[in-house]
């Protein structure tokens, strides 16, 4: 597909969720609560204008549809302000501290007065018809192997409910996930084709995870893809989950479009939703500003420059990757999933008796192990217990053999017998071995490897009795 003859222009929206409270009341940020839900309200809601007076061409959309929205809530994770009962506090401060941070690792201009705005929403996803919005800074950019892509908008927000049931009449909201605090990121159109939508977005989510403070695990970030050909219209797609799927869609849209155009038809802007087919389906039209006003019961607020000198940046997690691929002798993969591992380097330091790469092997392929072999639940798996395993290693009380059999046991809540995996010498096991040779002789290594292991497994180090066998 040819995108630049194509006329082709696309920009992301990135919506994550931040490690914090909620954004204006003091509220946990339990978005999947379990807690059984002991409030219940029922609403309608009707749109108003925004600041140039008019009614948003969304906003009527949804109105026209005529239900009414049930919300459910748990006293544990929501409050009055969810239920649209009290005025919104103080703004999170630490929430605003990480939309700064952010807004610094994309190079980007930090607005002097930060002040929310009202962005009407009467789906029924906010209870008060409205959803609180700012804008943080202005006029970012990342470096991308196509070129710099612009990032005119960074905005802090809150998040809305979470949708559990649709029909005709009514939608049933859960509100564990309102007023989560949010960080809303905007490229312009300068992203080139669908390959390199996905970098874009890739690249962003990686400078948000090198905060450590933004929510992981599925649903707690999304990206919005914008799309517009020659002779098209600008379509925003929503709904994406996962990264690998954004070409596809992208690809997709075109083809729609340009199927479309070549019937004759008058395309206009509107928002569709991505399927797992790839395809996309109508959701509403574009929205327009004409859902904005300003929120009169936020304060204002100045940034100084105090306020972003205590602002210390964290280093990326690419960089990361590559310094501890040079320093400690890791290979790439190794070094990928270890950047998410706060302590690998800790342990480095602590015991510097085994080797870094025997270190990372134990965090993060042992787990892995323990879990496709032996079957066992590793998702309590701490700090502790990878400590308590080095610790046995480091003093000799194992072999780097027996790690797996001895982590599996005390994430069960197995004392652990240390007799079970003591080290034995190594003329010991050289008697062994010359026996087992002049008792079945001819056998080739790998048969006198198995009975061996059988014997001594996790109590000498594996490459040690094959050396001895040779």
């Amino acid at each position: 597909m040819d995108y630049e003859k194509l006329g082709f222009k696309s920009g992301i929206e990135i919506h994550q969720q931040l490690e914090t409270t909620k954004l204006f009341c003091d509220c946990p940020s339990l978005v999947n609560d379990s807690s059984k839900p002991n409030i219940e309200v029922v609403r309608r809601l009707r749109p108003v204008a925004g600041e140039t007076g008019e009614i948003d061409v969304a906003a009527r959309h949804e109105k026209e549809k005529n239900r009414y929205y049930v919300y459910e809530a748990c006293d544990s994770s929501s409050c009055l302000v969810e239920l649209d009962e009290e005025p919104p506090h103080n703004v999170n401060k630490e929430a605003l501290e990480i939309a700064l941070e952010v807004a610094l690792l994309l190079n980007a201009r930090i607005v002097d007065e930060i002040q929310f705005m009202r962005k009407t929403v009467v789906d029924g996803s906010n209870v008060s018809g409205f959803q609180r919005t700012a804008l943080v800074a202005a006029d970012g950019y990342i470096n991308t192997s196509k070129g710099k892509v612009g990032i005119p908008i960074i905005c802090l927000e809150e998040e809305a409910a979470k949708k559990i049931e649709d029909n005709n009449d009514y939608v049933k909201y859960r509100l564990d996930r309102l007023g989560v605090a949010l960080i809303e990121i905007g490229t312009d159109a300068s992203i080139k084709d669908a390959e390199h939508a996905k970098e874009v977005a890739s690249l962003l989510g990686m400078i948000l995870r090198s905060t450590g403070k933004v929510k992981r695990g599925l649903g707690t970030i999304r990206q919005d893809v914008n799309v517009s050909i020659k002779g098209g219209a600008r379509v925003e797609i929503k709904g994406f989950q996962d990264l690998r799927s954004i070409p596809k869609v992208i690809e997709y849209e075109v083809n729609r479009q340009l199927a479309e155009i070549k019937k004759g038809k008058k395309l206009q802007p509107e928002v569709r939703k991505a399927e797992p087919d790839f395809s996309t389906s109508f959701l509403r039209p574009m929205p327009g500003a004409s859902r904005m006003y300003p929120e009169t019961d936020v304060d204002v607020i100045k940034v100084s420059k105090e306020m972003l000198a205590k602002i210390k940046l964290p280093e990326l997690l690419t960089e990361k990757m590559d310094r501890l691929k040079k320093k400690y002798g890791i290979n790439e993969a190794l070094a990928k999933e270890l950047v998410s591992h706060d302590y690998f380097e800790e342990f480095v330091s602590k015991y510097d008796r085994i080797k870094p790469q025997q270190i990372a092997h134990i965090l993060i392929n042992v787990p892995k192990d323990i879990k496709s072999r032996l079957k066992t639940d590793i998702s309590g798996l701490k700090k502790g217990h990878f400590e308590e395993v080095l610790e046995h290693l480091a003093k000799a009380n194992i072999t780097k053999d027996a790690v797996v059999d001895v982590l599996n046991d005390i994430i069960r809540g197995i004392k652990i017998d240390l007799s079970k995996f003591k080290p034995v010498s190594v003329e010991d096991i050289e008697k062994e071995v010359k026996e087992l040779i002049n008792k079945k002789p001819g056998l080739n290594p790998g048969a006198y490897m198995g009975i061996l292991m059988s014997k001594f497994k996790g109590k000498i180090d594996g490459q040690k009795i094959m050396g001895l066998v040779k």
